[in-house]
This record gives C-alpha cells, sequence and structure tokens, in this order.
C-alpha cells in the first residue's frame, strides 16, 4: 500500500498504535443513540493478529454504517504474544454475548445481526461461521451475515498471510493446526450468508484467500456474494475513490436484506 487510504482517521491511528492496551475492549462510541432500537453489527478490524487498526477498519465502517441507522461496535481483541488461539476466537464470542447481555441499555433489535472483518480480522470474523471455532461453538445466536474484507482465510504456507499465521497458531504450526484453523475447511450449510471482497491486487494476503472460501461456500450451498474489485491493494477500507467504493453499501443491502 503506497499511500494513506483517504479514509484514514489518523487520530484514531495513533490511539491504535501508541496507546491501545493489548486486552479485550469493545468500543460502543458508535451505538446510536436516539431513543430507538436499532440493528447493530460488530466490526473486527484487521492487523495481522498484532494491533487492531481501527483507524482504516474499523472507525470508518463504524461511521458510514451509523448513517444507515446501524449501531456499531468495535471490537478490540487480544494480539501479539496474547493473540495465540482461541484467546480472539474467546473474545469474538464475548463481544457478542455483552452486547445481547446489554441490548436494552443499548435500545438494539438483536434479530439478525452482523459481524463485519478485515484482513486478520477478517479471519477471527470468518471462524466465527464456523461449528469448530465460532457461534455454534460459544453457543451464541446466528448471524444474519458475515462480512469479511479482504481476509486471511486459509492458514496455508503459501496462502496464509505468515504473520497472521503465526501470532495466531505459533511458530512452524504443525498440519493439523494449519487445517483446524483454515477457516474453508470447515465451511458447512450452518454457516451465516456471507459477503466476501478482495482486491485483485492485494500484496499482503493472496486473493487465493477469498477465491478459496468463494469455493468453499458454493459447495455448501451458503447464500454469499463474492467479489474481486480490480487494481485494488490491501488495507483500504472504505476504498473511497477506487474501484471497490459502494462495498460497504452493497454489503449492508446484503446483510439487512437477510435480517
Amino acid at each position: 500500500m503506497a499511500e494513506r487510504p483517504i479514509d484514514t482517521d489518523v487520530k484514531q491511528q495513533i490511539k491504535d498504535t501508541l496507546f491501545t492496551k493489548n486486552d479485550y475492549r469493545l468500543d460502543d462510541r458508535f451505538v446510536i443513540r436516539d431513543g430507538k432500537r436499532h440493528p447493530f453489527a460488530i466490526v473486527v478490524p484487521g492487523g495481522a493478529y498484532a494491533v487492531v487498526c481501527s483507524f482504516i477498519e474499523g472507525v470508518p465502517y463504524a461511521r458510514k454504517l451509523n448513517e444507515k441507522g446501524i449501531s456499531v461496535f468495535i471490537l478490540y481483541y487480544h494480539v501479539r504474544k496474547k493473540a495465540a488461539y482461541p484467546a480472539p476466537q474467546k473474545d469474538l464470542a464475548r463481544a457478542v454475548k455483552e452486547v445481547f447481555a446489554r441490548k436494552d441499555e443499548y435500545l438494539l433489535d438483536t434479530e439478525g445481526y452482523s459481524v463485519w472483518g478485515s484482513s486478520a480480522g477478517g479471519h477471527l470474523t470468518a471462524s466465527f461461521g464456523t461449528k469448530n471455532m465460532g457461534f455454534r461453538k460459544y453457543d451464541l445466536p446466528a448471524p444474519a451475515a458475515l462480512v469479511l474484507v479482504y481476509p486471511v482465510i486459509s492458514m496455508e504456507n503459501g496462502v496464509t498471510h505468515p504473520d497472521t499465521q503465526k501470532n495466531l497458531l505459533g511458530k512452524d504450526p504443525d498440519e493439523k493446526r494449519i487445517r483446524y484453523a483454515s477457516v474453508d475447511k470447515h465451511v458447512d450449510a450452518g454457516y451465516p450468508p456471507t459477503y466476501i471482497w478482495s482486491g485483485d491486487s492485494d500484496k499482503t494476503v493472496p486473493p487465493e484467500n477469498t477465491k478459496r472460501m468463494d469455493a468453499a461456500l458454493t459447495r455448501a450451498g451458503v447464500d454469499h456474494v463474492c467479489r474481486i474489485f480490480p487494481g485494488v491493494d490491501h488495507g483500504v477500507g472504505p476504498a473511497t475513490g477506487l474501484s471497490a467504493e459502494g462495498w460497504i453499501d452493497e454489503a449492508a443491502d446484503f446483510w439487512l436484506s437477510r435480517r
């Protein structure tokens, strides 16, 4: 990524990189507080399981979703040495439990929520749809949709993002662990409807990840939309000014039509 994306929230970037503790936290600044109930999304930024990049894949999404009358929670999950599986997965499950427990306080319509994840956060979100790592394992309500943005899907060497694999599974994981954490290996008919996209010029997470997930969803008969946008690299967030611009609107429409 040669230039800073236009959607970057610089103040949030400073907070994310210098002042954010390596711990679970649910940012509720983007819950709509107008006395009415609203549908909600949980947004899971990326960062290779090394940092949580809310400045490009959290706050910018939340602002756009707020414009659609959607309340948003941004998940900060354990990273770096604290990211060993299943710590991040437990953090996402904890977030869903917390939001449902406080639905009246936040005035949430909990019928048909969604989870949005980008890059490594896309892996975390994608894993939430599986039986071995996700909502069924933690006995949670199924999301109406998952939104996966240039996600890491496979943990296989040569396809995965190496730092994401290392932070989640440790150095030189064996084949059993790699297969266990490769989401495409665990997609079944119970997987939630999914909107997934990546850019064909992604030099960080190979688009093969998105293609493998598309194939897995197709084989399992899961309702989904897959987009590969031309000329788009990694870490672009809302992708303003790029061929992927407008994907948030399309993903939100996909989700809301399935609630």
